[in-house]
Parts: C-alpha cells; sequence; structure tokens
C-alpha cells in the first residue's frame, strides 16, 4: 500500500508514570515459610492433628469419674462426669451440677431412671442431647449416653479466708482456734477430696491449694468428700511460700508434716493455737522453700518397715491429734 512518499516515525519513550508506591507490599517478603506442620494444607500438618487427638483420647478416653475442659492458659472451663454408674454416684453425693445430658432415645435401665429422678429433684435442667454432641463434649469417653455437666469451683482467696478466720476468731464468733490443710505438690484428687473430708471432720477451717502444679476441686474430689466440700472452703493462693509467709505474720504457726520431723506429733506443744498443717506428695514429700517456710517439721511415729503414709492419711492423724489436744486443754 502507499504511503504517499511519507516515512513512519516511532515515537521517542519518554518517561512513563511511577506507581505511587502502591505496589511496595507486593515487592515485600511475606515472612519466614511457615513449619510443615502448621500449613493447614500439608500432610505434617494432619499428622500432627492426629497425634494431638490420640494424646487426648488416651489422657480422658479412659476417664469415667470425669473429664475436664480446658481454655486458654490451661485454666478449667468446665467439667463432665460421663457414664452411668459415675453420674447416678455423683448426683447421689450431692455434686454441684449444671445440667444433666441424656442421649437421644437412651436405653432405660436403674442406673438412669435414679440419675433422672435426683436430677428433677434438684432442679437440675435435663437435656436431650444426641450422641455426636456427647462424643464432643467428653473427648470420645464412653459416656453410655449420659453426661452431668459441672460448673467450675469457685476458689477463695487464700489471704483472705486466713484473715477473716482470724478476725472472727479474735471477735470470738469461731470457738476453736484457726486450723488450715496446705497442699505442696499433690495432684491426686481423691487425696483432695480425702482431705477436706477429714478437715470438716475436725472442725478445720479451709484448705489452701497453690494455682500451679496442684490439683483441684475436680469431680473426683467432691465424690470423695462425701460432700464436704460444700461445707469447707478450698482456697487457691498464687504462690503457696508467700501464702505461707502472710500466714505466719497473722499469728498462724506453719506446721509441715515429715517423716524426718523436729518434733513428734504427741509432743506438739502448738496444738491449741492457730495453725496450718502442710503436707506433701507421698513421693517427694516438702518441697525445700516449703520447708524453711515452716515453724515446725512434725513427724508421725510410725513401723520403721513403712516408708510413708499416703498425704490424706497423714493429714487425717494429725488433725486428730491436734482436735484431741484441744479437747483436754
Amino acid at each position: 500500500m502507499a504511503n504517499n512518499g511519507r516515512r513512519s516515525v516511532k515515537a521517542k519513550k519518554g518517561p512513563t508514570i511511577g506507581t505511587g508506591g502502591h505496589g511496595r507490599k507486593a515487592l515485600e517478603g511475606k515472612g519466614p515459610t511457615p513449619k510443615a506442620e502448621d500449613r493447614p494444607y500439608h500432610k505434617a500438618h494432619k499428622s500432627k492433628q492426629l497425634s494431638e487427638r490420640s494424646a487426648a483420647k488416651r489422657g480422658t478416653g479412659a476417664r469415667s469419674a470425669g473429664a475436664s475442659r480446658t481454655g486458654p492458659k490451661g485454666r478449667a472451663t468446665e467439667e463432665v462426669v460421663t457414664g452411668r454408674n459415675s453420674v447416678v454416684e455423683a448426683l447421689r453425693a450431692g455434686i454441684p451440677a449444671k445440667a444433666l445430658h441424656i442421649a437421644i432415645r437412651i436405653e432405660m435401665d436403674d442406673r438412669v431412671k435414679e440419675s433422672l429422678k435426683i436430677a428433677a429433684e434438684r432442679g437440675i435442667p435435663l437435656l436431650e442431647t444426641g450422641k455426636p454432641e456427647l462424643d464432643r463434649m467428653t473427648d470420645d469417653a464412653i459416656h453410655q449416653g449420659l453426661v452431668l455437666q459441672i460448673p467450675p469451683y469457685e476458689y477463695q482467696d487464700a489471704y483472705d479466708l486466713a484473715e477473716e478466720t482470724v478476725e472472727r476468731w479474735k471477735k470470738g464468733h469461731v470457738s476453736n482456734a484457726p486450723l488450715f490443710v496446705a497442699l505442696d505438690g499433690i495432684t491426686d484428687p481423691r487425696n483432695l477430696g480425702a482431705i477436706i473430708r477429714s478437715v470438716s471432720a475436725f472442725s478445720g477451717h479451709g484448705v489452701v491449694v497453690p494455682e500451679r502444679r496442684s490439683v483441684g476441686v475436680t469431680a473426683s474430689a467432691w465424690k470423695t468428700s462425701a460432700g464436704a466440700a460444700v461445707r469447707v472452703p478450698v482456697a487457691r493462693a498464687a504462690n503457696l511460700n508467700s501464702a505461707l509467709k502472710q500466714f505466719k505474720n497473722m499469728g498462724i504457726f506453719v506446721l509441715g508434716l515429715d517423716g524426718d520431723g523436729d518434733v513428734s506429733l504427741p509432743d506438739l506443744t502448738l496444738a491449741s493455737e492457730p495453725v496450718c498443717i502442710v503436707v506433701g506428695s507421698e513421693g517427694k514429700g516438702l518441697s525445700r522453700l516449703v520447708r524453711e517456710n515452716c515453724d515446725q517439721i512434725v513427724s508421725i511415729p510410725i513401723n520403721s518397715a513403712m516408708e510413708s503414709l499416703n498425704a490424706s492419711m497423714a493429714v487425717g492423724i494429725s488433725l486428730y491429734e491436734i482436735s484431741r489436744q484441744r479437747a483436754v486443754k
């Protein structure tokens, strides 16, 4: 095609308009590459989830007395009692309950009927719940179509409980001198339940447990206490050693229980004074710092063939002796 003698001239390239930084984010990196187990699309992530579920089942699947559910920072948010025998026993013991969940079209037997009867008498809500939801609530534990939901225990503050008890005693509102039991490193809820029962039997004023690495008031503890947990307050201390120092400043003598004590229990001279008995775990005993904060270390005379006593048994014997000495003075 003719161009009429004119040549086409290519336009000279000049400066182009910039983006004004709008593309800067696209140039930035996305940070370090996540681990394979943290990438949802990677098979390592699925393996991690399966491992966690398996570990959870090993820890909760075999429990029939109760399974605690935990929230952020490991704090218990709710607890459930699972299985027909455990549920009916918990209801008989008067454990506080939030609701009784019953499977849809559950096969009735005497345990289910009694559970329904007690729940109705106590005004506990009855909720008909599907099996998938019951499985989720119990972390796939064996529930037999019956799950009792337990509200979190409301702990008192250790310092407030001690201060209030001392003031009431000084004003004559409490007949006997303040008497507490503190637990050092005990993790078995049945021990706690038995100790609460002994404290109630011998007119004690409370039990103190540390916030960390310690047992709490679970359904098992409630059941072992045989209802005494309703009468005996359980207080928590952020730091047990600090709490013991505060007790001593209030005039409460701190007595640690240990096999190689400074004084034998029958020779105890502080029984009539305000007292806090501290008991350690059966295997480790009292921790070093707790031992140093005790006014006396008290031992219980036992047969030399027996290495140690169960924590709850040692507390029961000590409370009996203190109660006996107070009664004769």
